[in-house]
């Protein structure tokens, strides 16, 4: 068996006396699939700045690629190929498409011609032919697009997907997933956080359930469904709203 392209190995959080997360173990597999569900307040994105460096964990440690990054900096893990993108897009918006991508890619040294670089990648998220545009005119689905493409732009081997979907229509979503599918299958493994069920059902390859910081919940999506804890802390939840 590979050794895991993603480790986290008894990770925590506090702050102060609170302890947001933990202790928690989870690895990622190269090419995976991973799912990460749980109610508000439940640690996700405390476990994703964990993961990315922008926090450093209180105790435990985190591995990338088998080399120890626990308290590596957020832009050297993403040069690394460790990349995300977040849930309330914050493009430049006096900037176009094009440039927005050109702004990443600047702090990368191996991209020999980043306009290149840049249109490859607007065209993998369909946005190429907004090139020219500026950023603050995008509709919701071409902001969600845009934030993909600059998490994409120094061809990551990780990428971390938080709530991407968030408020798109059925139709949408599916959009977004077709990229997210496409984008795995040329090898890049991803992280999707997400509270829109039947789309992490759906592309998940396996699933992991938070709560209250920890770990509840590790399997298949159709276990992960059927769990009766999962049910409960969860399910019951989005049933509530």
């Amino acid at each position: 068996m590979s050794d895991p392209i993603l480790l986290v190995e008894n990770v925590e959080k506090s702050f102060g006396a609170l302890r947001a997360l933990g202790p928690i173990s989870v690895s990622l597999k190269a090419g995976e699939r991973l799912g990460v569900i749980g109610p508000n307040g439940s640690g996700k994105t405390t476990l994703i700045n964990c993961l990315t460096g922008t926090l450093t964990p209180s105790a435990g440690e985190v591995w990338f690629l088998g080399r120890k990054v626990t308290d590596l900096a957020p832009h050297r893990r993403a040069r690394m190929g460790l990349a995300r993108s977040f849930q309330i897009p914050k493009p430049f918006t006096g900037m176009s498409v094009l440039e927005n991508l050109l702004v990443p890619l600047d702090h990368l040294h191996d991209v020999a011609d980043p306009r290149a670089r840049a249109m490859e990648v607007l065209a993998s998220v369909g946005l190429a032919g907004r090139a020219g545009h500026e950023a603050g005119g995008l509709t919701q689905l071409e902001l969600r697009k845009l934030e993909l493409a600059r998490a994409l732009a120094g061809r990551p081997k990780v990428l971390i997907a938080d709530e991407a979907m968030a408020g798109l229509s059925d139709r949408e979503i599916d959009d977004v997933l077709a990229i997210l599918e496409r984008l795995n299958e040329s090898g890049v493994a991803v992280i999707m956080i997400e509270h829109i069920m039947h789309a992490v059902m759906r592309f998940s390859h396996r699933i992991i359930c938070l709560e209250t910081g920890r770990l509840i919940a590790d399997g298949l999506p159709d276990a992960i469904a059927n769990d009766p804890l999962v049910q409960k802390v969860y399910f019951g939840e989005q049933a509530r709203h």
